[in-house]
């Protein structure tokens, strides 16, 4: 593409993020939107809130009512708004528009065009927006960007810091310049290379939650396992044996009981893979290999199974409250007041399930109260504020102990019935007691690994130490190869 003078740069930050336009000096960049419609709008407003000046192109101005677009924003005709630019100009139009500009060609020379476009499809094989974009103008800088900004987020700006701009070109200074800008607004750039990335980068909005398929689909087996394994279990089978209609429990109980077992396990599946990990650095004796795909996948989803996880717990607590509003629990009530009553039963207090129904919910509130704080530090505006230790300490430290508080929970809920017969109609034991055998795995296994002399190890590894197991493999392996094997030591981190 050809260059121009690009030692001085267009823009200057001023640091400014007010949500109001302040007044423009004679001096200000002048940045031109080609398009009229809700983006352009929002971009507009963003783009004269961090300081810059304005032109909007439309093909017939006119025909815009003036209170679309605030004080601050000159309307003109697309040839006005392209002549004015200086340098950087927005293209807001859908791409099956954009042969509508080619007369624009000659007095978009040498000028910055950001395409901000989104893909159709996925996977099409085709050119990207922006690559058809650069071939209708040769002479123009393309960049690709803000697809992926919502008009929502330029109207609100990005207080948090957290709004990232995925930005390509083939063009560097033309991508600096457009990364500058990014930042003026207060936002995040992503330098993702040349203008072939903006393939990915136009599909991007169009992937639904694309980190969360495989966690969902986990909780949705899971919570089909349990809830087949309850019906089974408390409706199925004493209907077919005994004649007993307990259907009614399909709604409310069945669905509460396999809440809490799936919030159980998918809290433990969060702190599984991070064994497996510790395990295979020892085994190896470094950490400088790459663990299995499916292990590095697993652990890049313990974010999204762990919100899963609370939303889980959450709306197991939510059904348990439930409970005793149920038409179901006034009859049952009702059924052990007159069997009291009948029996001449003065005083049916039970200190033994009392101590066991106030430490099951005392141990469950708690477990749920340091799980909500897991799940607020998940969200970005949150653990910004946080340093590297507070973060780990809360993921982890903390993580631990809500699975400790959990299985507490279930044991207390439990109490000694595993240990009657009568909690195995059927050869099937409790729902409960399926649920805990992962979480006791994690916990066991966690505390196998406290011990000091694994403990030590592990941290050494972690370090940069490796064994001298594994530095005569790589050792062979150099003088085969004639590579040179790194030290036994490593300093860095």
């Amino acid at each position: 593409m050809p260059g121009g003078d690009m030692k001085t740069p267009l823009l200057v930050d001023t640091g400014s993020d007010s949500p109001e336009p302040p007044g423009h000096s004679p001096g200000d960049p002048v940045i031109g939107i080609i398009g009229s419609g809700d983006f352009s709008r929002s971009l507009a407003l963003r783009l004269v809130a961090s300081g810059l000046r304005v032109f909007v192109g439309s093909r017939n101005p006119k025909r815009i009512a003036r209170g679309l677009f605030p004080d601050g924003i000159e309307l003109k005709s697309q040839m006005e708004a392209v002549a004015g630019a200086e340098r950087v100009i927005f293209t807001a139009l859908y791409p099956e528009h954009y042969h509508t500009l080619v007369g624009l060609r000659d007095v978009l020379a040498g000028k910055v065009l950001v395409d901000v476009s989104n893909a159709t499809k996925v996977n099409s094989g085709e050119l990207s927006n922006a690559e058809r974009l650069a071939e209708l103008f040769p002479q123009s800088r393309v960049v690709k960007g803000f697809n992926v900004i919502s008009a929502w987020a330029l109207q609100a700006g990005a207080q948090d810091g957290n709004k990232q701009v995925l930005i390509c070109s083939d063009c560097p200074d033309s991508k600096a310049t457009v990364i500058q800008l990014t930042r003026r607004m207060g936002f995040s750039p992503l330098d993702l290379g040349g203008l072939s990335a903006s393939r990915d980068i136009e599909e991007v909005p169009l992937h639904l939650f694309p980190s969360w398929g495989g966690p969902i689909l986990t909780i949705f087996l899971l919570f089909l396992f349990f809830y087949g394994y309850s019906f089974l279990r408390h409706v199925l089978l004493p209907y077919l044996a005994h004649g007993e209609n307990n259907f009614y429990q399909l709604p409310l109980e069945i669905v509460n009981q396999t809440l809490s077992a799936v919030a159980l396990v998918a809290l433990a599946s969060v702190y599984l893979p991070g064994l497996f990990a510790a395990l295979l650095q020892m085994s190896r004796g470094t950490k400088y290999k790459r663990f299995p795909g499916w292990l590095d996948c697993w652990m890049c989803r313990r974010k999204e199974l762990g919100l899963l996880s609370f939303l889980c717990a959450a709306l197991h607590a939510v059904y348990s409250m439930c409970l005793s509003l149920r038409r179901a629990a006034g009859y049952t009530l009702l059924n052990t007041a007159y069997r009291q009553v009948k029996a001449g039963v003065e005083n049916s207090w039970v200190e033994q399930q009392v101590w066991r129904s106030d430490l099951y919910l005392s141990s469950g509130i708690l477990g749920l109260g340091v799980l909500t704080v897991l799940a607020l530090t998940s969200l970005p505006s949150v653990g910004n504020v946080l340093n590297w230790r507070e973060f780990t300490f809360v993921q982890s430290g903390l993580g631990y102990i809500a699975l400790t508080l959990s299985v507490v929970h279930a044991l207390f809920f439990g109490w000694d019935f595993a240990f009657f017969p009568s909690a195995y109609p059927y050869y099937l034991p409790p729902v409960y007691l399926l649920a805990l055998i992962l979480p006791c795995v994690v916990l066991v296994g966690r505390v196998f690994l406290a011990l000091p002399c694994l403990a030590f190890r592990l941290a050494k590894i972690r370090r940069g130490w490796e064994s001298s197991r594994h530095h005569l493999a790589q050792t062979d392996e150099g003088e085969s190869s004639g590579i040179v094997p790194p030290s036994d030591f490593n300093d860095d981190v």
